[in-house]
């Protein structure tokens, strides 16, 4: 008997500290307030038609996390509508740049948004974003950034339409286009645990832990985790433009930095 209870106890700890440090690795971190930067570059009267998804977006604790901050640069891959990007611009200031990465192989599905963006960055308020045409495997930047960043797109690497592109090599030319102590922000859908790469180019999803295993092979160090854009009632089995789960996916939050 004694045996027996002693190897419940045992199991019941060991439980217990699983899921103490699950916990860890995906709470949020405590934000008391935005900084006022980031408040301000929210607030900017440009971004006017942006503000309605701002809730469900989570836009100042993810720029929170992220930790850019007034003068840095930052390299945003697959810019999308730009809504990211508009807020990095406001906080970075004149005295920073954003470099925005369309890659060739994007150029069949956002022919729109290209179009969109190429009036963007011709626009004097955004005089301080750059606007990157290459392909995808070639990542290629004017200068070394403080902050590398991707929101639902790091998965898109993997398709075939991409290359696809080997993750190693990429994810190495990011870690090159940072300065010593930059970090490296991905975003992206979940899909099942242990799923790998299985989903990027049906459900467009993936699996936190393969992204985690291919940044840090190239020498970046996990710096923490942020569950600001997780929803527990995603199931993760859905096509992410699903109406029923399109725009609240369950999404990671990581960030990587080069040491320093």
């Amino acid at each position: 008997m004694r045996t027996h209870t002693l190897a419940a106890v045992i199991a019941l700890t060991v439980s217990a500290v699983a899921g103490a440090q699950q916990a860890a690795s995906t709470a949020t971190p405590s934000y008391t307030a935005a900084p006022a930067y980031i408040s301000a570059a929210i607030n900017d009267p440009a971004r006017a038609e942006d503000k309605k998804d701002d809730a469900r977006r989570q836009v100042a604790a993810v720029m929170a996390f992220t930790q850019v901050k007034p003068g840095d640069a930052v390299l945003e891959l697959v810019p999308g509508t730009g809504y990211w990007t508009r807020v990095f611009s406001a906080i970075v200031g004149p005295s920073g740049h954003v470099y925005t990465v369309w890659p060739n192989e994007m150029d069949k599905f956002s022919a729109k948004s290209y179009a969109n963006w190429q009036s963007l960055v011709a626009t004097p308020h955004y005089k301080n974003v750059t606007l990157l045409k290459e392909p995808a495997a070639f990542l290629s930047v004017p200068q070394k950034v403080d902050v590398a960043f991707t929101s639902q797109n790091y998965h898109d690497y993997h398709d075939p339409f991409m290359g696809p592109v080997d993750m190693n090599a990429f994810n190495k030319q990011v870690f090159n286009a940072l300065k010593p102590g930059g970090v490296y922000v991905i975003i992206d859908h979940i899909a099942p645990a242990g799923s790998g790469a299985a989903d990027t180019d049906t459900l467009h999803r993936i699996d936190p832990m393969l992204v985690k295993k291919e940044v840090e092979a190239v020498g970046f160090k996990f710096d923490g985790a942020s569950n600001a854009l997780s929803n527990p009632d995603d199931p993760h089995t859905a096509k992410v433009f699903d109406k029923s789960i399109r725009g609240h996916t369950d999404q990671f939050i990581y960030r990587f930095r080069k040491p320093g």
